[in-house]
């Protein structure tokens, strides 16, 4: 693709935008307020979006109020990950009728009639994206539901200008800004957007709507907008030697004292956009001639994950977390060449006794 300057559009043009991408046959999924939180759901307009919404987060807390202004995208991330709509929490992999004695496979997969098109995907998401990729299409083994809803998405991302307290991608490398992964990308100014082109088919939708070139002053502000989104980022994850220092840390004191604190409750491997652990379950109705298998998004929390022939492996709730921590931002290093953490901070607002994995590993490394 040949490198194309940014543009600006006004704010009417997103609704336009939105229009588009539905004219092309995307199922187009988006910011929505709902049930006290902003989470992703479809949309087919300007109207749907989040104007003059923010959200305030905590360790355990998430609040939404609204803005002096009415801005579209002035939030950060809520308990809604993309992963919903690309690995979903529950698949039918196949259904059996029992028919003259023997049982005929009905149907396999689970794959959308339509594409989508993912609208206002966040710096550390489209990141969560791409680890996501790695492991389910370009591994050893291909997963073929999530190979199915992610051909042909087309991925609208939003550069933050605004953080959240739990926010902390800036220390993982994964934002404000996102740098590719994207087939345009947008940032929020006080009178408009600034478009940035990531794709021939992103190209393709732009022309379609009115904009001009971007000047140096709308570049430069987008820019102070996203450096400020950093600038606002309290929690930092110090990932030097992270793998090492977990690696050697496996009976530090410190998992006693978070494991006297966490529910087991699974919240957060539930909202991270990259964990992918699964179970599956095999049902029939009474007569015993329809038989199903699903497969449901699973935790290394729950004590059913590590059963084997004897029990569970990791009977303690110490043994858990110290599993998913180790997991997530070390051992995941070894297996697929990333942490597996992107720094969205949904797992510290989400947790209801707010614990925080950034505390959790400064603790362990003594600081």
């Amino acid at each position: 693709m040949a490198e194309r300057s940014p543009a600006v559009v006004g704010r009417e043009e997103i609704g336009k935008l939105i229009e588009a991408l539905v004219r092309r046959g995307y199922e187009v999924i988006g910011p929505v307020v709902r049930d006290g939180a902003i989470i992703y759901d479809r949309i087919e307009g300007l109207a749907d979006l989040p104007a003059g919404w923010t959200d305030e987060q905590e360790a355990g807390q998430y609040r939404l109020r609204r803005r002096d202004d009415e801005a579209l995208f002035g939030y950060a991330v809520g308990p809604h990950s993309w992963k919903k709509y690309l690995y979903p929490a529950e698949v039918r992999l196949w259904a059996a009728e029992r028919q003259d004695g023997a049982f005929r496979i009905l149907g396999q997969n689970d794959r959308p009639k339509r594409r989508y098109a993912f609208f206002g995907v966040r710096s550390c998401d489209v990141a969560s994206i791409a680890i996501l990729d790695r492991i389910l299409l370009h591994d050893l083994f291909r997963d073929l539901v999530y190979d199915g809803r992610r051909d042909g998405n087309f991925v609208v991302a939003v550069q933050c200008t605004q953080a959240s307290a739990t926010c902390f991608c800036a220390s993982m490398g994964t934002g404000p800004r996102s740098r590719g992964g994207f087939d345009l990308a947008l940032t929020e100014l006080s009178d408009g957007f600034v478009v940035e082109v990531g794709s021939d088919a992103g190209a393709e939708v732009l022309a379609e709507l009115k904009t001009t070139e971007a000047t140096v002053e709308a570049q430069q502000e987008a820019q102070a907008r996203i450096e400020s989104a950093a600038a606002q980022q309290v929690r930092r994850l110090d990932t030097n030697w992270i793998k090492e220092l977990l690696y050697e840390n496996f009976e530090h004191p410190r998992w006693d004292n978070v494991a006297e604190r966490c529910l087991t409750c699974a919240n957060c491997t539930m909202v991270c956009p990259t964990c992918f652990c699964t179970t599956i379950d095999d049902v029939t109705d009474v007569t015993g001639d329809h038989a199903e298998r699903w497969r449901r998004w699973d935790s290394c929390f729950t004590l059913g994950h590590s059963y084997i022939h004897g029990g569970s492996v990791r009977a303690s709730g110490k043994a858990r977390y110290r599993q998913w921590l180790t997991h997530k931002v070390a051992s995941w290093i070894d297996q697929f060449g990333t942490s597996g953490c992107v720094g969205c901070g949904r797992c510290i607002t989400w947790c209801p006794v707010g614990i925080d994995i950034t505390e959790e590993v400064q603790a362990i490394r003594g600081a």
